[in-house]
């Protein structure tokens, strides 16, 4: 990863992002539980939903404050946006994860469907991998 990008990743806040992640962890540590309990899982789905948009937020962020331009930023297409972040060392899923993320992201917010919501439910773990990897990249740039 670029020394300017760590620098910049080291300097923002992911406070909220952390809140999120340990949340869809909690809320998956519940599902695992008791997976057929409804709630619970409908509760898991939106605490997928909250993460994902922080998570992709985040990376939008970052990126713009390492742009000589941030307005080409702000320009970037989703996949472009996921293309650079990886490019970047920001992230470790490409694009095929975050557009199959996205779309689950975009079923949920749409229709209500009992087997599209177990489908995401089992999506979520990998998901969460990556949550956490994104995460703990900001501190292997405080820690160089």
């Amino acid at each position: 990863m670029r020394r300017a990008c760590l620098q910049i990743f080291s300097a923002l806040d992911f406070t909220p992002l952390a809140h999120a992640v340990t949340g869809l962890r909690e809320g998956l540590v519940r599902f695992a539980t008791d997976e057929g309990d409804t709630q619970i899982r409908d509760g898991l789905i939106q605490r997928f939903e909250f993460t994902y948009d922080l998570s992709h937020k985040m990376l939008r962020r970052v990126i713009e404050a390492g742009a000589a331009n941030p307005e080409e930023v702000d320009r970037m297409t989703f996949p472009t946006l996921i293309r650079t972040a990886a490019e970047q060392g920001l992230t470790g899923a490409d694009w095929t994860d975050w557009r199959t993320w996205r779309e689950m992201r975009n079923i949920t917010s749409r229709t209500y469907d009992e087997g599209k919501a177990r489908q995401l439910a089992q999506a979520i773990p990998a998901f969460l991998a990556q949550a956490q990897d994104l995460l703990a990249r900001p501190e292997a740039a405080r820690a160089a």
